[in-house]
């Protein structure tokens, strides 16, 4: 079984010799055929020349070269689309991930696990920019998707690799790729591995990016919840949305019946504002179910996936 190893790569110069030294060191001591894909995402230091010499020296290495800037998800898109293998390893080129833990990270998906995700339990970063933003993106993400991953933003991953090749790379879902995983039926798992302080270059991790999780979260909830059936999700809102305007409206006529009430008052804006509401939740949910079996309908997708079959 031949194993990928995934590195997105962006002005790293200073740690590119001594992580392929570190990491061809670790996969030839295993019984693997491997091959080491580096993404240069359009590095504006030497690191286009660094890899390029490792490839020359290593047969086992490809270099893959982005045209501009694109940023570690579609890094990672184009290393997983170039992969031949049938197990994908991801990792960063910064030297904060130690090779020697993919031993046991492999050992561990072949226990019948998809993914198994690393979790940097002794996390080498800055408290408020990096661990209590991770600290809180990870428990919201649990929360949600009952996905019990401690750190979602470890690059350190396994996975087989029919698994990231049925995922569309969008945005910035390289730390959310086990919960796109979990989606498909994946059986995740996580285990702790080193980390340490970044010793060259600087980190590119921003506290806005904490933002864009809550954003990609949204995303992975809708589909999560969403994607099969929108109609329901969208309509059960519409729904309760009418329901409430129906006995808005019904108080109304009651107390202009029967109390000598006025039509016009701020009850009546309130049962249009509620069954507008309603109707627009309801048309949402048509038009979304719509365009779900446009998309299933185009790529020729099932909205189920078989185990196995005897």
């Amino acid at each position: 079984m031949k194993t990928s190893v995934v590195i997105p790569v962006f002005n790293e110069q200073g740690s590119l010799a001594a992580l392929h030294k570190k990491l061809n060191a670790v996969l030839e001591k295993m019984d693997l055929s491997y091959e080491i894909i580096y993404v240069d995402d359009a590095s504006t230091d030497k690191s286009a020349s660094i890899l390029d010499a490792i490839s020359k020296a290593d047969s086992k290495v490809k270099i893959i070269t982005l045209n501009r800037n694109y940023g570690q998800t579609q890094a990672i898109a184009a290393g997983v689309d170039a992969a031949v293998g049938e197990i994908i390893v991801t990792m960063d080129s910064d030297l904060q991930n130690d090779p020697a833990d993919i031993p046991r990270i492999l050992a561990k998906l072949d226990e019948g696990y998809d993914v198994v995700s690393g979790w940097r339990k002794k996390r080498k970063d800055d408290l408020w920019l990096k661990k209590i933003p991770s600290n809180l993106a990870n428990t919201i993400s649990a929360r949600i998707t009952g996905v019990k991953i401690h750190d979602l933003g470890c690059t350190l991953k396994a996975y087989r690799s029919q698994i990231l090749k049925n995922i569309e790379f969008h945005g910035e879902i390289h730390r959310l790729l086990p919960l796109y995983a979990a989606i498909q039926g994946a059986k995740i798992t996580e285990i702790p591995v080193k980390h340490y302080e970044r010793k060259y270059g600087r980190s590119k991790y921003g506290i806005f990016r904490f933002f864009k999780f809550i954003l990609d979260m949204f995303t992975v909830m809708f589909m999560w919840k969403c994607l099969s059936k929108p109609i329901y999700v969208f309509g059960c809102v519409g729904l309760i949305s009418l329901s409430f305007s129906v006995i808005i409206g019904m108080f109304i006529v009651f107390r202009k019946v029967f109390l000598a009430g006025e039509w016009v008052s701020p009850l009546l804006f309130i049962f249009v504002i509620f069954f507008l509401i309603g109707i627009q939740f309801i048309l949402m949910g048509i038009i979304a179910e719509f365009i779900v079996r446009l998309y299933n309908g185009m790529k020729d997708q099932k909205r189920y996936e078989i185990k196995a079959e005897e």
